[in-house]
């Protein structure tokens, strides 16, 4: 009999390939839907207050854990129930092709010098405020941004999928989404959200570290050298705000032979961070090259996963 752990790896690596190739759904996202539920119990819950703001992270992330756990149990006795729901559960979960689109549109639109199609298209990959950013502002906006989604939306949700199956998958997303929803440190969320931002850090923190060690290792694939990206990571990474950001940024950097950092504008929010990596600026050419870079890092990772659930199993 097939064990558990090989059906969960079957599952994840079949996910991984329909993302690949097809994206995200283009209707009906669950994704979407459970930020929709998780927007409304916000609007009735909220109160300025971490106690409260943890109970709605514990109940929202609870919900998602537990729903999973229910379903992966109801297909103990059907190996292709088991795979199928793992795969579909992975594919939900997943942005690696989106992501890898959007850079891609990016790095079109900034070769045409269209920088009013640009600053329109930066609001897909990050919440930067584009007005008035030039084009290599744009470029590194991107590069910087397809960097750390491969952490958040591939890396992480497959070494979740990978340790915990259908539950891990489904309460990773769930705390990343709540930490885009109510963990940034806004008037109404910075108490209130503080307990979805500090569980997003928590549930980051080793595969943003595992991002930047598959970036480094396949640097070379991108015309880079491994020993650039370990050196930025281990130099740079503390300048980023971000626990999680920065090693992954550092690392792609470093691999990319081009520098990162400088300061940011979110709405009326302005950050001031270090630089990271040597060289020169990225430019469109370099944004394609951290495309590549993701999409080889998304690959690798997925492997790892598959592995980590045969011995999690055994």
């Amino acid at each position: 009999m097939i064990s558990s752990g090989n059906l969960v790896a079957v599952g994840i690596v079949a996910g991984y390939a329909i993302d690949t190739i097809a994206g995200d759904p283009r209707r009906g996202h669950p994704v979407a839907a459970f930020g929709t539920a998780a927007g409304a119990l916000e609007r009735r819950w909220w109160a300025d207050s971490r106690r409260r703001g943890a109970c709605y992270t514990a109940l929202c992330v609870g919900t998602m854990a537990g729903a999973g756990a229910l379903a992966q149990a109801a297909t103990a006795r059907s190996p292709a129930a088991r795979v199928a729901l793992t795969a579909v559960a992975t594919w939900a979960v997943l942005g690696g092709r989106g992501l890898a689109a959007e850079g891609e549109r990016m790095a079109d639109v900034l070769d045409a010098g269209d920088l009013a199609a640009a600053r329109r298209r930066l609001p897909h990959l990050c919440g930067r405020d584009a007005t008035g950013l030039d084009g290599e502002q744009l470029a590194r906006a991107a590069t910087e941004s397809v960097a750390e989604n491969t952490s958040d939306a591939v890396v992480a949700p497959l070494l979740w999928g990978g340790l915990a199956g259908v539950p891990g998958l489904v309460a990773y997303r769930a705390v990343n989404t709540l930490d885009a929803m109510v963990g940034h440190r806004t008037p109404r969320h910075e108490r209130f959200g503080w307990a979805s931002a500090r569980l997003d850090d928590l549930a980051n923190s080793v595969p943003a570290r595992l991002t930047a060690a598959l970036a480094s290792v396949l640097a070379p694939a991108v015309g880079g050298r491994p020993r650039d990206a370990v050196r930025a990571w281990r130099r740079d990474a503390h300048r980023h705000p971000s626990p999680n950001a920065g090693p992954v940024e550092a690392a792609f950097a470093g691999a990319l032979g081009v520098r990162l950092g400088g300061t940011n504008t979110y709405g009326a929010r302005v950050e001031h961070r270090g630089t990271l990596g040597d060289g020169p600026p990225p430019g469109s050419r370099d944004l394609r090259r951290a495309v590549r870079l993701s999409r080889l890092v998304g690959a690798a990772s997925a492997a790892v996963a598959a592995g980590l659930a045969v011995r999690a199993a055994g």
